[in-house]
């Protein structure tokens, strides 16, 4: 496995590369705007492939590179379910597992911080976000925080894992880089408490002043954007021309979402499912494939069909369409899905 701890001294946020193996598939869990091209060298020069962004929330000190990393390298972006940001291709539910080639991490809901938090553990680390932080707890005062969350997520969660997992937050201003959960349940002065009325006391008189990118990023990191006009611009088609295509029985109909997604919310009816970078590879690894086939592509909410269609296009897929939306627009529209792939 590879791993790799960056830091921006900026705004103390640690932004974490995982990779499976060399020549192997990547993600980022954390990243900050400025240093996406940081990231792209170094991911080229560790011989892996970003297929996954991960933020853990909605940061409020600096602006996430999800979107940047997106539309650079087809990534797919990944936040929890509780989290509102337009630019989430793929959201995890609690105890959902991301899967990248051999490495799972298991997506944790520890709301507190914020209403949207989520760490992630994958096998002995924890990726905590602002959850728990190294000696200190991520303040509970904006956003929808609330330390009565706060604590059960720490207490009742995090501080469950065996004692031995290894703390990697998404900041920390002292200079520590790593600590460990049973380190923390000894050392962390804010978790010294008899209960969860002692903690919120303590939280709820920080008197901390707001992050300076505060107004910037909370607003910027919710809009980073999926784009629906250019999703229509990509052969894109309405739910009903889509369904209307999809009864002509021309078409090849490729569900490109991961498996857990298909498993958690079904499937259309005569889809096969390829998952999105499965696909992709497809086209790239077989240059003779038969371009007078028809298809009809869809994922989560049209970020990943779109690009596919692109990539197809290039190939001269030209008889080839996606379901603006996504999944997410078929089920608005209360279309059955089988809950069996």
């Amino acid at each position: 496995m590879i791993f790799r701890q960056l830091f921006d001294p900026f705004s103390f946020t640690y932004t974490y590369i995982i990779g499976s193996r060399t020549g192997g598939e990547a993600l980022i869990i954390d990243t900050v705007l400025e240093h996406v091209n940081k990231y792209i060298k170094l991911l080229e020069e560790l011989d892996v492939k970003l297929v996954k962004v991960i933020d853990t929330h909605i940061h409020a000190d600096h602006i996430s590179g999800i979107s940047e990393l997106r539309d650079r390298t087809n990534c797919i972006t990944i936040m929890g379910d509780a989290c509102p940001a337009d630019v989430v291709s793929m959201r995890v539910s609690d105890n959902e597992k991301i899967k990248l080639e051999k490495i799972e991490l298991q997506a944790i809901f520890t709301p507190g911080h914020t209403n949207d938090s989520f760490s992630f553990l994958m096998q002995d680390r924890l990726f905590s976000g602002d959850a728990l932080l190294i000696r200190g707890t991520g303040r509970t005062d904006f956003q929808n925080g609330d330390p009565y969350d706060s604590y059960y997520s720490i207490f009742e969660r995090l501080l469950k894992l065996s004692e031995e997992t290894l703390l990697y937050p998404a900041h920390d201003y002292n200079g520590n880089t790593v600590s460990t959960i049973g380190e923390e349940k000894k050392y962390n002065p804010r978790l010294q408490v008899k209960n969860a009325d002692e903690y919120a006391n303590i939280m709820n008189n920080l008197n901390l002043p707001n992050p300076k990118m505060m107004d910037v990023a909370v607003p910027g990191n919710l809009s980073l954007g999926i784009d629906f006009t250019k999703q229509k611009t990509i052969n894109g088609l309405s739910f009903k021309d889509f369904s209307t295509y999809i009864k002509t029985n021309e078409f090849k109909l490729i569900d490109l979402r991961e498996k857990e997604e298909i498993t958690k919310n079904g499937i259309i009816s005569n889809a096969t499912n390829i998952p999105f970078h499965t696909f992709l590879d497809t086209f790239k690894k077989n240059r003779k494939l038969d371009n007078k086939k028809k298809y009809l592509l869809y994922c989560a909410v049209g970020q990943r069909s779109s690009l596919a269609i692109q990539v197809m296009q290039s190939y001269g897929f030209k008889d080839s369409y996606h379901l603006i939306g996504g999944i997410k627009e078929w089920i608005k529209k209360n279309n059955p899905l089988k809950l069996d792939s």
